[in-house]
């Protein structure tokens, strides 16, 4: 039997359970969010089912596209998505790549100034530059440019850039920038062949850049600025700088293709060529645009569908400096001889070896002392005058030998003032230069010495960004004009400006002109002095030529023709003042007594004159008779 107290513990115990329930029952409100809950999690499942449903119908769809080779239907994923950027960087060059076609999107090259002063050079940002590749499926294509990449193993100077296909496959494109300015790139796709012909094995780019204008002076820039491209087993080429050219055909192949401007360019090398019958435009772009010029570039390369083996590239973004061009190819993989220092012109072969094996050595040494581009400047122009002084002497005593003798040519000569026996005349002349010891034609050696150095410096000095920037004296930037008057209205033949050193060559090339012209006219007899008069008009003019030819040219090339002609100039007046005619007139004489027992020693070009005018008096004798 249950005692009294039991009873009384189970009873408490059951109103302490009673109370306990009803103090813990939820509220209408608690017991209202619990019914929804339930109804949510009900919907959730509901849900889940269907998305399982409809990526199970979707796998199936993309199975079927990818046999049929739709490509539209198996990226649709990557179709879609969100544009991110990407960042490159080393103490040369800063690259900006974007996750909307993977490519890249702005590039800096570093410690470059820009035209604005900025103290990094930004060679494209945004859609001034595109990179596209394009992989032709059984019925659709894959175009990157439309596909959105997923970014990963990413360091500082390392990417990878994914687009998912639905059926597991992928397109992967990989980039590792080196040390400097090359950046190693490559396309490969997995698990996507079925997509693919059997024998396709190519795949298409189109690369496209819009230029920017980097320098002050945008006539003398668009001059430099090219599409360029190197031909396999062969030289450089590159279209005309100044013409609209669309879609030129190349018909051999390639290994690289250079969007150049005149100090900076990107270069896109294939380690397996770029096909032949690529496609080339360039377009120039109007001044004031901020464009020099619109480039495509339309290529094909290999392609393994299989995704075992990449199409691999490499790519120069940086300046157009000679030695560094030529390092290039050392830090290449792909083992071609690219010549990329092509780039850097330094004129037809001639001159190019000039200024390959010559002033490019001394312009380095000169540089290696620290001292100022425009000390540079003269310094090279002192070194070649010292050079060719020997024989601009030589040359400048010819025409003095001749000076001195005038009188006694003018004398010996007068009878053959008649226009019919100016041969005569001249092979008499040619007979008293022999006996004398005088060549004529010694006098043309300093023209015949300086023109090669000129048209090298010519080539030279607008491609060396050694000067970009570079000031000295009142010239603020070697590698440009340098103004002394500006205005807004372009004006036909002059531009936009005045420029001070074009302004003291062409007074330099005038006093040196009027001191040559004097220094010919002084030598000259009966009427080639006449003749020579007539000719100094056009001399004078030569002058006023140049300076509508280069007032848009950098200043460090009319700076250093300003040196060169000063110095020439100099050095002329110098050997004027310190030439003895008496004495020079003596020894000419002991040259004639030396020589006089001989009357027929003639000098090969007397000798030919005579031979000249025999025939022309048998020619003559014959006509008579006829």
């Amino acid at each position: 039997m249950m005692n009294k107290d039991t009873f009384i513990g189970f009873v408490l115990i059951g109103l302490i359970l009673i109370g306990f329930s009803w103090y813990n029952q939820p509220s209408q409100e608690q017991v209202d969010a619990a019914r929804i809950q339930d109804s949510i999690a009900a919907v959730m499942k509901e849900n889940a089912a269907k998305k399982r449903q409809a990526e199970e119908a979707a796998r199936k769809a993309q199975a079927e596209a990818a046999a049929k080779g739709d490509t539209t239907a198996l990226f649709h994923v990557a179709l879609n998505g969100s544009s991110r950027q990407v960042t490159l960087k080393n103490s040369k060059l800063e690259l900006t790549l974007d996750t909307k076609g993977g490519v890249i999107k702005k590039a800096r090259v570093l410690n470059f100034k820009d035209r604005n002063g900025q103290k990094d050079v930004t060679l494209f940002e945004k859609d001034e530059q595109s990179l596209t590749f394009m992989l032709s499926g059984k019925n659709e294509n894959i175009v990157t440019s439309d596909l959105y990449f997923t970014p990963s193993e990413q360091t500082d100077t390392t990417v990878t850039m994914t687009a998912e296909a639905g059926n597991g496959g992928s397109i992967a494109i990989r980039y590792r920038l080196g040390k400097d300015y090359m950046l190693s790139m490559s396309l490969q796709t997995q698990g996507l062949s079925g997509m693919f012909a059997p024998n396709y094995n190519k795949v298409d780019i189109q690369w496209d850049e819009k230029c920017r204008q980097q320098e002050k002076g945008f006539t003398f820039e668009n001059r430099y600025a090219t599409l360029t491209y190197k031909e396999k087993n062969s030289g450089t080429d590159y279209l005309n700088e100044t013409k609209e050219i669309v879609d030129e055909k190349i018909e051999s192949s390639l290994d690289w293709v250079a969007f150049k401007n005149q100090f900076f360019s990107a270069v896109l090398i294939s380690k397996d060529d770029f096909a032949a019958n690529a496609l080339m435009t360039s377009i120039p772009q109007e001044k004031g645009t901020g464009y020099l010029k619109q480039y495509t570039a339309k290529m094909q390369t290999a392609f393994d569908p299989t995704g075992a083996k990449a199409s691999e590239f490499e790519m120069f973004i940086g300046p157009n400096d000679f030695r560094l061009l030529k390092e290039v190819e050392q830090e290449s993989q792909f083992g071609k001889e690219l010549d990329m220092e092509q780039l850097v012109y330094l004129g037809w072969p001639l001159f190019r070896i000039i200024n390959r094996w010559f002033t490019i050595y001394v312009f380095d040494w000169l540089t290696g002392f620290g001292f100022n581009m425009g000390i540079v400047l003269i310094l090279i122009t002192l070194l070649l005058k010292a050079i060719t002084y020997p024989m601009v002497k030589k040359s400048y005593m010819s025409s003095a030998k001749m000076r001195v003798l005038k009188p006694k040519l003018e004398e010996a000569t007068k009878q053959y003032d008649k226009p019919e026996d100016q041969m005569k005349k001249q092979q008499a002349m040619m007979q008293m230069y022999s006996q004398y010891g005088v060549s004529p034609l010694s006098g043309c050696l300093p023209m015949l010495i300086q023109m090669p150095i000129w048209i090298a410096m010519f080539n030279f000095v607008p491609n060396a960004i050694q000067l970009r920037g570079q000031s000295f004296l009142w010239i603020s930037d070697l590698s440009t004009y340098d103004p002394i008057v500006e205005w807004d209205t372009n004006i036909w033949g002059i531009g936009d400006h005045l420029s001070l050193t074009c302004i003291l060559f062409c007074v330099a090339n005038v006093l040196y002109s009027y001191m040559s012209m004097r220094q010919q006219r002084d030598q000259m007899v009966g009427q080639q002095a006449e003749q020579m008069k007539m000719m100094q008009w056009m001399m004078y003019l030569m002058p006023v030529m140049f300076f509508f030819m280069f007032n848009d040219y950098s200043s460090g090339l009319n700076f250093y023709y300003f040196v060169s002609l000063f110095f020439s100039a100099a050095i002329m007046w110098t050997l004027r003042k310190t030439t003895n005619d008496e004495k020079l007139l003596a020894i000419l004489e002991a040259n004639y007594k030396a020589n006089k027992n001989n009357p027929k020693k003639q000098s090969g070009l007397a000798a030919r004159l005579e031979a000249m005018q025999k025939q022309a008096e048998e020619l003559q004798r014959q006509r008579g008779k006829r």
